[in-house]
């Protein structure tokens, strides 16, 4: 089960391409639905944040559940080990989303992926600018990473609702796009947001993947021969000082993407498939619920919080569209690109739209960014604002796009 085995070097037959493309469909279809489960997470959780129980939201995240190992204990709240250990599945399907698609998907070939990546980079500069341009001050300037990611399962879930009319390319870019998405703010984690680095935490990192590589060059195939490994790059990473999650996308991009046998699905499409979810249905929801609830009482918009609030809102429903669309236009306009068949420049401005839904990463990130209460929930209330105008923008520009190309079919 390694990248050298025979299956290497053979030629992509089109069962493959079929498995491939039957992938991205059930790919696309679980966030579609898993994107309403989202939405009924973050309710549920504004609903009980400002509820008569709200003092039991938070005291019920902050319940400290210990990890004990013979005489070893490790304590942390259930807020730390959804944060940073579940999530951690998360951005295990994460990197092997981007393992995926750049062997065989729409980061496989340049001239395919330059589009979306310089639409992804606009996506991501603009809104930093927008936020910065009101949170310049120290302490409130880290939020500015805030903004840069796009929700894939809430932006795919808004295309899913407008329907078939939709082109099929249109979803690709949007997907695309996101995934660059996640590539840039996995980036962003790793070199903005991580402590003081501890060399040997990095050296253990390093030993659990030589031990996942090793027994991939063994031919292990059970998912549970890797957990220990797996495990030991997450406490690696805990102990360097670099946010434990991000130990799941390094293990995600060193999944094999091919088999030994050619009627076996590679590893990385299998595990992706029996993941994926879980962390729809399950990871992300709980991460929502445990992360989304603001008291809209509580929270004190003074002292500069409430520029934190507005800047998050407007790069995500302003920033993005203008970076996404600007670049866009700036790419085919040069020359350097095209837009693919049925990508019409309406399709751009949807997709420009959709990428302001930021939600389950940008939460995540204000987590990283913020360790005052104060602006982390203003930070989290410009979030849930930005990310509720784009859709509701999103959905309101989509049905009229796809009511005038169910139009012109019919003409």
């Amino acid at each position: 089960m390694n990248d050298q085995l025979p299956g290497r070097h053979l030629s992509k037959s089109p069962s493959l391409a079929e498995r491939a493309l039957a992938t991205l469909q059930q790919f696309l279809h679980v966030e579609a639905i898993s994107g309403i489960v989202l939405l009924a997470a973050a309710a549920a959780a504004l609903l009980w944040a400002n509820s008569p129980f709200a003092h039991s939201y938070h005291d019920f995240w902050n319940l400290l559940i210990p990890l004990r190992l013979g005489e070893f204990s490790f304590v942390k709240s259930l807020h730390f080990w959804i944060n940073d250990a579940l999530m951690t599945v998360f951005f295990l399907v994460v990197g092997m989303e981007i393992r995926r698609e750049i062997h065989e998907g729409a980061l496989s070939r340049f001239d395919q992926a330059i589009l979306p990546v310089l639409a992804a980079c606009g996506g991501v500069a603009v809104p930093a600018l927008v936020y910065l341009s009101l949170n310049a001050a120290a302490g409130r300037d880290h939020g500015w990473a805030i903004p840069t990611a796009t929700d894939i399962a809430f932006a795919v879930g808004v295309l899913a609702l407008l329907g078939k009319s939709i082109p099929g390319n249109v979803r690709v870019f949007l997907l695309a796009l996101a995934i660059i998405d996640d590539i840039i703010a996995v980036l962003i984690i790793a070199l903005f947001y991580t402590g003081g680095l501890d060399p040997g935490g990095f050296a253990v990192a390093a030993v659990g993947v030589v031990m996942a590589l090793g027994l991939q060059r063994l031919g292990f195939g059970s998912a549970y021969a890797y957990i220990a490994p797996a495990f030991i790059v997450w406490a690696g990473f805990l102990v360097a000082g670099v946010h434990p999650t991000l130990a799941g996308v390094v293990l995600g991009l060193i999944t094999p993407v091919r088999s030994p046998r050619p009627e076996i699905e590679p590893p990385v499409i299998r595990v992706e498939t029996a993941l994926h979810p879980w962390v729809a249905y399950a990871i992300m929801p709980l991460f929502a619920l445990a992360n989304a609830g603001v008291n809209f009482t509580g929270t004190q918009l003074t002292d500069g919080a409430q520029f934190v609030t507005l800047g998050v809102a407007l790069a995500l429903c302003a920033g993005k569209p203008v970076g996404v669309i600007g670049a866009t236009w700036l790419a085919v306009r040069t020359g350097w690109c095209r837009l693919a068949p049925d990508v019409t420049w309406s399709g751009v401005c949807l997709i420009g739209l959709l990428a302001g839904v930021g939600f389950t990463m940008s939460i995540f990130i204000a987590t990283l960014a913020f360790t005052d209460d104060r602006l982390l929930d203003a930070a989290k209330l410009g979030v849930l604002f930005g990310s509720l105008i784009s859709v509701t923008l999103g959905l309101g520009f989509g049905a009229e796009y796809a009511q005038r190309r169910r139009r012109l079919a019919d003409d």
